[in-house]
C-alpha cells in the first residue's frame, strides 16, 4: 500500500521531490518505494526527465487502478470509523461552482441545519473534476452537470437547469429582442469544444441540436474551453451563447450580458448527484444523498 501511495503521489506531483513534500517523507524514501514497486511489477513506471518525471505506458496503465486501491482503503477506514458513529462525521461533497447559485445551496443549508452533527466538507470544481474526485475517493458525493457514463459511477438526477440564450449587453450583433431564431442567422455562437475529452462537450452537443431544430445549423462556432471564457467573449460581442441560467446571474445583474427571449431555443440540462457504485457511503452520506434526490441508495 505504501508503494502505491508513493506512486500516485509522484504521478500527481510530476516529480519525486514534490511527492516527498506532499507525503512528508524524504526523497530517498520515495525513490526506494517506487523502485520496489517497479521491481515487483517488472516494468518502469516513470521516465526520469530533467526537472521532473513522466509516466511510462506501464505507469499510465497502472494509475487508475492505483487510485482505486487508495480509494478503497479510504472507504475501509471510513467504514470502520463509522460503525459506532451513526449519522455523524464529515461528508465530502464536490460540486460545480455555478450550482452554488441554484436552489441546491438552500437544500444544503437546510440539511446542515437539520443535521448539525454532520459536517459538510465542500469543494468546487468543473464537472469532469467532480467525477475525478469521486473516483479517487477524495469525496463521497459529487454534484455535476449531466450524468457520468463511467461504469464505476452511479448518477442520480437532482434537478433540471434551464439554459438561456444571451448576448452582449450592448451587442451590435443583435438589435432589440428578437423572438424568432431566424433573426439570428449569420451570428456566431460561443460554446465548448467537441471531442478531445472536453468536459463541456455535452453543452456543445445540446447547442448543436438546438441550432439544428431552428434551422441555424450552419452558424459559425467560436470555441472556448471554459464557461468564464465564453462569458467574456460574449460580453465582447464575439457571438451568442446558450448558457446555464445560474452561471450568468452576475453578468445579467451588471448588464454586461442580456437574455434573448427565444422560446424555440429553450432547453434544460440535468444536474446529477454521483457516487462510486462500489464505494462505501457512510450513514451521513446516505442521509445527504436522500435529502438531495428524495430516494434511498440501494
Amino acid at each position: 500500500m505504501i508503494e502505491i501511495e508513493a506512486f500516485v503521489a509522484v504521478a500527481d506531483a510530476s516529480g519525486f521531490t514534490r511527492a516527498a513534500i506532499a507525503l512528508r517523507l524524504s526523497q530517498p524514501a520515495i525513490s526506494r518505494r517506487i523502485e520496489l514497486l517497479e521491481r515487483e511489477l517488472g516494468a518502469p513506471l516513470f521516465e526520469r526527465l530533467r526537472g521532473g518525471v513522466r509516466l511510462t505506458d506501464a505507469g499510465r496503465a497502472l494509475l487508475p487502478h492505483a487510485r482505486g486501491i487508495l480509494a478503497s482503503a479510504r472507504d475501509g477506514t471510513a467504514a470502520v470509523r463509522a460503525v459506532d458513529t451513526e449519522e455523524v462525521g464529515a461528508v465530502g461533497l464536490a460540486l460545480v461552482g455555478t450550482l452554488a447559485s441554484t436552489p441546491l445551496t438552500a437544500q444544503l443549508q437546510a440539511f446542515r441545519q437539520a443535521h448539525p452533527q454532520i459536517r459538510l466538507a465542500l469543494r468546487t470544481a468543473r464537472s469532469d473534476e467532480v467525477s475525478a474526485l469521486v473516483v479517487a475517493g477524495e469525496v463521497q458525493l459529487g454534484l455535476r452537470y449531466f450524468g457520468d457514463p463511467q461504469p464505476e459511477i452511479a448518477s442520480r438526477l437532482v434537478r433540471e437547469e434551464a439554459l438561456m440564450v444571451v448576448c452582449a449587453g450592448q451587442s451590435a450583433l443583435v438589435r432589440g429582442s428578437p423572438d424568432d431564431p431566424a433573426a439570428l442567422a449569420g451570428i456566431p455562437w460561443v460554446t465548448f469544444p467537441v471531442g478531445g475529452g472536453s468536459s463541456g462537450e455535452p453543452f456543445a452537443r445540446v447547442l448543436e441540436r438546438q441550432l439544428l431544430r431552428c434551422g441555424l445549423e450552419g452558424a459559425e462556432i467560436v470555441v472556448a474551453d471554459s464557461l468564464t471564457a465564453q462569458k467574456r467573449l460574449i460580453e465582447a460581442d464575439f457571438g451568442l451563447g446558450l448558457l446555464p441560467a445560474s452561471g450568468v446571474e452576475e453578468e445579467l445583474r451588471l448588464g454586461t450580458l442580456r437574455p434573448l427571449p427565444l422560446a424555440a431555443l429553450d432547453v434544460t440540462i440535468p444536474v446529477s448527484l454521483i457516487y462510486r457504485r462500489q464505494g462505501y457511503l457512510s450513514r451521513a452520506a446516505r442521509r445527504l444523498l436522500d435529502a438531495l434526490t428524495g430516494e434511498e441508495v440501494p
